[in-house]
């Protein structure tokens, strides 16, 4: 049958953002019901520290996809040419072993870390949350705006970012794509006052959002923090949130946005309520009120790629799309 190599543009040609939310959802159920293989990643900085790189290894039963994402995280490439992420995604036959593809890894990140917002969002934001804030201008906030604008009707965009000229190219774009209700706002806090619905998608260490700005009932997806010293939410924003994570074991290891509150005495053990797939199953409420605040923190699991990936080799083989050579272990 041969490996199948699947570049940029044509990973974001078979993975449309609505078919990606479904995967999602299917995917993260699938892993809260125990059916699923995920390794906590491993991660180190690349010296002298301009960035990281890790290995995220998964397996999951339905569907039934082996592999693992080699993901380098670069802060210093945005505003240039190459994104932020860079690395492959590689599947694995299950049942031998045979290596079956190598997928571009920037590519599926971006869209299906929206994904799982878009999911999140459907779960846990009221039905009409539609003043949308994004923090960040890079790659994430451009798929994050096409996967809130798959689960909710936007009303009103309002978009900040650190670097004018990146805030300038979105406000831009997203112009472009989403019409005129997309403002460009002169900082965080005036971008979120009044939203009901809040993606940060910063390298910020440090938060970027704090409690006095939000409003009663908005739903937040932090998605831009990945390491246990980094956070893009101020204690009190979590402290007085229900939070729900991607997956129990990475939040209670690598989120920041839960540790430093936990560290500095904000909040307990227990207060993660549940894994968004727990919430999807129904085994653990999402929001209980319109005016209760909700927070998804992504840290973004390795069967999100797996599904994502299995999903785009297989719409490939079908219509003949990549390059195919032979790879692995082959006797003689």
């Amino acid at each position: 049958m041969g490996m199948r190599i699947l570049n940029q543009s044509q990973i974001i040609e078979l993975l449309p953002m609505g078919e990606c939310v479904e995967l999602m959802q299917a995917a993260l159920m699938t892993l809260s019901r125990g059916e699923a293989t995920l390794p906590l990643r491993m991660v180190f900085r690349v010296p002298p520290g301009q960035g990281i790189f890790g290995i995220m290894p998964a397996h999951l039963s339905k569907p039934a996809a082996l592999g693992l994402k080699a993901i380098g995280v670069f802060p210093e490439n945005e505003g240039t040419r190459l994104d932020s992420h860079q690395g492959l995604v590689l599947l694995f036959s299950p049942e031998t072993g045979a290596p079956l593809a190598v997928l571009d890894a920037s590519s599926i990140t971006a869209i299906r870390t929206a994904a799982v917002s878009g999911v999140a969002t459907r779960a846990l934001a009221r039905p009409e949350a539609g003043d949308l804030a994004i923090l960040g201008s890079g790659v994430q906030a451009r798929t994050h705006l096409d996967a809130m604008a798959v689960v909710r009707p936007l009303r009103r965009v309002r978009v900040w970012s650190r670097h004018p000229g990146r805030l300038a190219a979105f406000a831009e774009w997203a112009g472009t794509r989403f019409g005129p209700a997309v403002e460009a706002a002169d900082s965080a806090e005036a971008a979120v006052r009044g939203a009901d619905l809040i993606c940060t998608t910063t390298a910020s260490p440090t938060p970027v959002v704090e409690a006095e700005w939000l409003e009663p009932g908005v739903h937040i997806n932090a998605v831009g923090s990945s390491l246990p010293k980094a956070r893009e939410l101020d204690s009190p924003t979590v402290a007085g949130a229900r939070l729900v994570v991607d997956r129990r074991e990475s939040a209670i290891n690598e989120a920041g946005d839960y540790l430093i509150p936990l560290a500095e005495g904000a909040i307990s053990n227990g207060h993660i309520a549940g894994e968004l797939g727990e919430v999807l199953l129904g085994r653990v409420p999402g929001r209980r009120s319109p005016a209760e605040r909700t927070v998804f923190k992504s840290l973004g699991i390795a069967i999100e790629d797996l599904a994502a990936a299995h999903h785009v080799l297989a719409k490939a083989e079908a219509r003949g799309i990549g390059l195919v050579t032979e790879l692995g272990g082959l006797r003689g």
